[in-house]
C-alpha cells in the first residue's frame, strides 16, 4: 500500500508524516488488542498479533527515519524503500492469510462441539454434556472433602400446555425457564436439558439450604417473565439431593432428586422438595 501511494517518476516518499505515524499507531493498537485475547478465543490470533507488530515496528521506523533524514536519506534506499515495503507487505499478508485460515477452521471446530454438547432448543447443555462435566465437578468436589447438590427440575402441567397452545408455547415456556435458570444461577453451576421439560443443575460447594434458594429464585424470575398472549407459563417443581446422600455419584444424586420431584408433585406441584434418602 505504501508503495502504491509513492510516485514512481520521482521516487518521492508520498503519505509523509502523518501517514506513517497514523499506520504505526494503527497497527499498534491492533498488536495490543490481539494479544490480550485469552488464548481460549483462537490461537491464530498470537500470530496476527505477531504481524500486525512487525508491521507497526517497520512503519514507525520510517517515520523516525523520515524525520531524522527526510525521503531523500542514504538509508532508504537500502532498508526501507519501496521495494522493501513491498517485500515486508507481502510477507505480512501471507502470515494474515494463512492465520485467517487457521481462525476459519478453528471458529468451524468449535461450532460442531458446540452443537455436540448443547441443547439446541435453549443453549444449555445437553444431557451428555451435563453428566460428564458433573462427574467430573463431583469427583472433584468429592476429593477435596467438599459437598454439591443437584436439582433436577420439571415444568408442571407441560403437557397440558401444549396440547392447549401447542409446542411452539411449549418450546417458548421451555426457554423462559431456562433464561430464568441462568440468569439464578451462579457462573460456577452447571445447568442442563435433561430430556423434554426435565432440567438438571449442579451446584457445586452449596448445601439444601441454598439449592432451596436457587429453586425459588428460578420460578421467582419465571413467573415474572412475559408470555406469549393466551398463554401462561407452568409452575416448576424441584427435587433436591446433596452429594453426601449418593456416595458422590451423579447417577445416584440423580435418583435420589428424582424420587424428592416425584414427592413435590404428589404433595401439589409447585414446591422444592429435599431427598432424605
Amino acid at each position: 500500500m505504501a508503495a502504491s501511494l509513492e510516485n514512481p517518476a520521482t521516487n518521492a516518499w508520498s503519505g509523509g508524516l502523518v501517514y506513517l505515524a497514523m499506520m504505526s499507531l494503527g497497527m499498534g493498537l491492533a498488536t495490543v488488542e490481539l494479544w490480550r485475547l485469552k488464548p481460549s478465543v483462537s490461537q491464530a490470533h498470537r500470530s496476527l498479533a505477531l504481524a500486525a507488530g512487525v508491521l507497526a515496528s517497520f512503519f514507525l521506523c520510517r517515520g523516525i527515519a523520515y524525520v531524522l533524514e527526510g525521503p531523500d536519506g542514504p538509508d532508504f534506499g537500502t532498508y526501507l524503500s519501496s521495494a522493501t515495503t513491498s517485500v515486508v507487505t507481502i510477507v505480512l499478508l501471507v502470515t494474515v492469510s494463512f492465520s485467517m485460515t487457521a481462525l476459519s477452521n478453528e471458529q468451524l471446530i468449535n461450532g460442531l462441539n458446540e452443537r455436540a454438547t448443547r441443547d439446541g432448543l435453549t443453549g444449555l447443555l445437553n444431557r451428555t454434556a451435563f453428566m460428564e462435566l458433573a462427574t467430573q465437578e463431583i469427583n472433584r468436589l468429592h476429593s477435596a472433602g467438599s459437598i454439591s447438590t443437584l436439582i433436577l427440575a420439571d415444568l408442571d402441567h407441560f403437557k397440558a400446555l401444549n396440547d392447549s397452545h401447542g409446542h411452539a408455547a411449549g418450546d417458548t415456556a421451555i426457554q423462559a425457564f431456562a433464561t430464568a435458570c441462568q440468569a439464578s444461577v451462579r457462573h460456577t453451576d452447571l445447568v442442563g436439558r435433561y430430556g423434554g421439560e426435565e432440567f438438571t443443575i449442579l451446584l457445586p460447594g452449596a448445601d439444601l439450604e441454598s439449592a432451596e434458594i436457587i429453586a425459588n429464585e428460578i420460578s421467582r424470575r419465571l413467573a415474572a417473565a412475559e408470555p406469549p398472549d393466551g398463554v401462561t407459563f407452568p409452575t416448576v417443581s424441584y427435587g433436591i439431593a446433596p452429594s453426601t446422600l449418593a456416595n458422590a455419584e451423579v447417577d445416584h444424586m440423580i435418583v435420589a432428586a428424582d424420587k424428592a420431584l416425584y414427592q413435590a408433585k404428589s404433595l401439589g406441584r409447585n414446591r422444592a422438595v429435599c431427598a432424605t434418602s
